[in-house]
């Protein structure tokens, strides 16, 4: 075999005839700048040609449920293994996804509870237990001789009337004596029972003494038993001492609640299934439901104003309400004139939740008035258009399922208990909670015995989650609130507990969102992955991961066009005395991101947010001042998302921009008065289809169409702005749609796309690609970089100005019309970052960006941090959350968030300069940043 993966003539995007060695059973790291072809190398080239080859050894049958890959530009490549990717990429949008059934732990759960689970009466508490005829038979036996007990069955228990058809049907069946509501009758006497009073009715079966030949008897009297009981039970009565009545049952049923259970299987813990998923939410743990801070989102705001948002407007129906909400207003007498909150608590419920009992008239009809909140519903409810159906779910917000209270589960299902504790209460644990749960847990030896394999696999698989730093996650943490690299490192920790061999892994950036701190433990996860005999190939930029690969390939030597080739390939080392290599420069510290020469100050304008409690954090009080960089930083999971993301941004966006969100639970802000505007700057994609490129997104697209619509050629044909647009019909070209390329489904092989016959690519019909401005089409300007349209429409200020702008956050490379679906998360950010950026600036204006330093190495990490410090200096505020300590130590301000992840973080360590974090000894990132101050 190969003890080499021998790539030649690899051309895939920007890739220029690349030939490169990578070494199997090693940790290789590729690096370079952001877009210099890294990606195009790993996964378009090495990953796509080990699906491609794997796929084709199947039967053409199964190769057609797969998806397939078209074969890579590359000449040839040697020495590869089946290759598995574990990408930068979040796991899906579907909520029924969590943590636990991602790693496959809830399965093992739902075995778990299945197998040893003790199962509870959920309306008194008490232990459910079945036990066979023959079980209860030998338990009686177990008493000492001359034990007299009575045997009972319960005919009726706690229903009301006279009930003279049970005692007839018993009278038939040669039954001579019952107790009633504890009074014994024999049936041939007159019973006579109050009709409006409950009753419970016992059989008297048999009466034994416990002595030698008796169980015969007792065996049938018992099945006899069981055969008339209404709830499966026999009760047995001592009359003549002291003892309490004991219960035994056939079923897993609780004597006195009439609850029952089925038998108990994996399905029941399943909130997948209609066996074991809460009726209420169905099994998602949250229901929507109107909010009424949603409908009335300024409380300043008269009724007569408008305070109630979707009775706002001229449509047919808001007008009527508004008639039915005066006519209200005079029969309760309620003041319309008066703002909102100055209205009384009992007055605002009325409105919003209707009147159940006087009547509202109105037009002649009397009706009760049905309120704001309940006709939202019960328009929600019926309706059939989705247009209505998003409109009113634009008022309503997530809650927590009332009946399992976020468990997902039955209450059936949450009444069985492992070590006293239920699967929907242990799913709300951290991975750290849960591996002390098992390591502390009691079990018989008989459970010990049923459930060794099980416990093997869930001790395997939370060690694994451990070692990748993701002890903060809880099991029932949903899919779609994990980052990128929360993500990898899950499918990451699976990976490693398949103990695969022989497998080439191929990662990108696995350290994302992760401290400095937890770094060695994730490199640990990759060492032991590779010592097992596999073949990693990871694209990073962390300075830590790069100087301690065993061979690192540095991708370059700019982005884009100038990129694509092998700069230098060699241990870290060697690659360190390329002068060519930017990566060498900065790892050998040649080059550097310098410290800032001062620090600014800030004035008192600053927002605070006080009783901040959201998630995990402690009822803190953040501030953040106006006018400066600020990041937040620490330990992964330690709030800072749940500090800026989810209670500072939504309640700005609501305050500022009237936004229709609700942030987490705080109890006020002050200093909102201080800034105009709040944008989000993150790294979720620009547009989900290759129509959306950079140069719609950031409106240059808008400024060319005018420029072309403008010139004589256009005026001459009488061709306006809409000609230029290859979304609407007129000047793109139809045969294609505007798309430039055809698409053919072949199958069981992948889809063909082949260029458009008709314009051959340019996505426009031919009247359109005859208007020129200097020599080029509409097509042909798509198909420039930003940097050769700089200097083509430099005599242009309003595209000059915006080509500018993407230029100087480093994304000169990047052409017009590049389809949004081949940017990186990067890319996209920087592009969102670049629109703001030709906005006119106020000088009020708060960004907040989330880990903006994702996909970009230290080149660019410099390039994006004089832009974000050009942003301050007009007066703005950036706050950022961020690990970098290039980024970190660049900041005026930090506020520190830990000291730990999960249930030990949500407090506040320690705030101010980054000097004053490297000062304090309880601060995880003081300790990384010291070294760099």
């Amino acid at each position: 075999m190969n003890k080499n993966i021998e790539i030649i003539g690899a051309n895939e995007h920007n890739l220029k005839n690349v030939s490169v060695t990578i070494p199997r059973d090693s940790l290789t790291v590729i690096s370079g700048l952001s877009g210099s072809g890294k990606s195009s190398l790993a996964f378009d080239t090495l990953y796509s040609e080990g699906q491609r080859r794997y796929v084709e050894s199947l039967s053409s049958y199964a190769r057609q449920f797969l998806g397939l890959r078209e074969k890579p530009d590359v000449q040839s490549i040697e020495g590869l293994s089946p290759a598995i990717s574990i990408e930068q990429k979040t796991t899906g949008h579907n909520p029924r996804s969590t943590v636990a059934t991602i790693t496959e732990i809830h399965d093992y759960l739902r075995l778990l509870y299945s197998s040893i689970g003790i199962p509870h009466c959920y309306s008194c508490g008490k232990i459910l237990q079945s036990q066979t005829v023959q079980e209860i038979c030998d338990k009686l036996m177990d008493f000492s001789d001359g034990t007299k007990f009575q045997l009972l069955a319960p005919a009726v228990l706690g229903k009301k009337g006279e009930h003279r058809e049970v005692f007839e049907e018993l009278r038939k069946e040669g039954f001579l004596r019952v107790l009633v509501d504890d009074t014994s009758f024999l049936l041939d006497e007159s019973v006579s029972l109050e009709k409006n009073r409950k009753h419970s009715i016992f059989v008297v079966i048999d009466r034994l003494v416990v002595k030698e030949g008796v169980a015969r008897r007792l065996t049938d009297s018992l099945e006899t038993a069981l055969s008339l009981s209404c709830n499966n039970s026999v009760y047995i009565d001592f009359p003549t001492d002291d003892r309490s009545r004991m219960v035994f049952s056939e079923k897993l049923a609780c004597p006195d609640c009439s609850v029952s259970f089925e038998s108990i299987e994996p399905r029941n813990f399943s909130f997948n299934s209609p066996f074991g998923a809460c009726p209420k939410c169905n099994g998602l743990g949250r229901i929507m439901e109107v909010d009424p801070s949603l409908v009335v989102p300024r409380d300043t705001v008269s009724l007569s104003r408008g305070a109630i948002d979707p009775w706002r407007g001229a449509k047919k129906h808001t007008l009527w309400s508004r008639r039915l909400l005066k006519r209200l207003c005079t029969v309760f007498d309620i003041d319309m004139t008066v703002p909102w909150k100055e209205l009384s608590k009992k007055e605002q419920e009325l409105i919003l939740f209707g009147n159940k009992g006087r009547e509202v008239p109105l037009k002649g009809h009397r009706k009760p008035y049905e309120g704001v909140v309940p006709n939202l519903l019960r328009r929600y409810k019926e309706t059939e258009s989705e247009f209505i159906r998003s409109w009113i779910e634009s008022y309503m917000s997530s809650k927590t399922c009332p009946t399992c209270q976020g468990k997902r589960l039955s209450k059936e299902s949450l009444s069985v208990f492992v070590g006293g504790i239920d699967i929907g209460t242990l799913s709300s644990y951290t991975i750290r909670r849960v591996k002390e749960f098992f390591t502390t847990l009691e079990l018989s030896p008989k459970e010990e015995h049923i459930s060794r394999q099980i416990l093997r696999e869930i001790h395997s698989r939370l060690d694994f989650l451990l070692n990748v730093g993701l002890e903060y996650l809880s099991l029932n943490r949903m899919a779609q609130t994990l980052s990128g690299g929360e993500a990898q490192r899950i499918r990451l920790a699976t990976q490693i507990g398949s103990r695969l061999t022989g497998v080439t892994y191929i990662l990108d950036e696995p350290s994302i969102g992760l401290h400095p701190r937890d770094n060695s433990k994730l490199l640990a996860t990759l060492f032991a992955l590779r010592d097992l005999g596999n073949t990693l190939i990871v694209i990073e930029h962390d300075q830590e991961t790069l100087e301690r690969a065993d061979w690192l390939i540095d991708i370059g030597p700019r982005a884009g066009i100038h990129g694509g080739e092998v700069v230098a390939a060699g241990t870290p080392s060697t690659v360190m005395t390329v002068e060519a290599s930017l990566t060498g420069a900065y790892l050998s510290g040649k080059r550097a991101i310098s410290l800032p020469v001062t620090r600014r100050s800030f004035s008192d304008k600053k927002l605070t947010v006080y009783g901040a409690q959201g998630n995990n954090l402690k009822h803190i009080t953040a501030s953040f001042p106006l006018g400066v960089l600020t990041c937040v930083t620490g330990i992964s999971g330690s709030g800072k998302s749940t500090l800026v993301n989810q209670t500072l941004y939504p309640l700005l966006a609501r305050e500022v921009s009237k936004a229709k969100v609700t942030p987490l639970s705080y109890e006020r802000i002050e200093g909102v008065e201080h800034i105009d505007k709040v944008i989000d700057i993150d790294q979720s994609p620009i547009g989900r289809t290759p129509r959306s490129n950079p140069a719609t997104y950031t409106k240059i697209f808008d400024y060319i169409r005018d420029l072309f619509a403008q010139l004589p050629e256009s005026k001459m044909r009488g061709f306006t702005k809409g000609r230029f647009s290859f979304n609407v019909k007129g000047g793109r070209c139809e045969a294609c749609k505007g798309d430039g390329v055809m698409r053919i489904e072949m199958n069981f092989l992948p889809d063909v796309f082949v260029e458009c016959e008709v314009c051959h690519g340019k996505r426009y019909n031919r009247e359109t690609l005859m208007v020129q401005y200097k020599g080029k089409s509409i097509a042909d300007v798509l198909e420039m970089t930003v940097e050769e349209a700089l200097s083509f429409f430099e005599a242009q200020p309003l595209i000059y100005r915006r080509l500018e702008v993407l230029e100087r956050v480093g994304l000169g490379y990047i052409h017009l019309g590049q389809p949004a679906t081949t940017l990186s998360g990067g890319e996209a950010q920087r592009i969102k970052l670049a629109a703001e950026l030709t906005k006119v600036s106020t000088g009020k204006t708060l960004y907040i960006l989330d880990e903006p330093t994702t996909g970009l190495h230290f080149e660019d990490i410099r390039l994006l941090l004089a832009v974000l410090q050009a942003l301050v200096e007009k007066g703005n505020t950036v706050i950022i959350i961020e690990h970098n300590l290039d980024v970190i130590k660049c900041a005026d301000h930090i506020i520190d968030i830990g000291p730990e992840g999960g249930e030990k973080g949500g407090s506040i360590v320690c705030s101010g300069t980054p000097e004053d974090i490297a000062a304090c000894a309880e601060s995880a990132t003081g300790a990384y940043l010291a070294p760099l101050l």
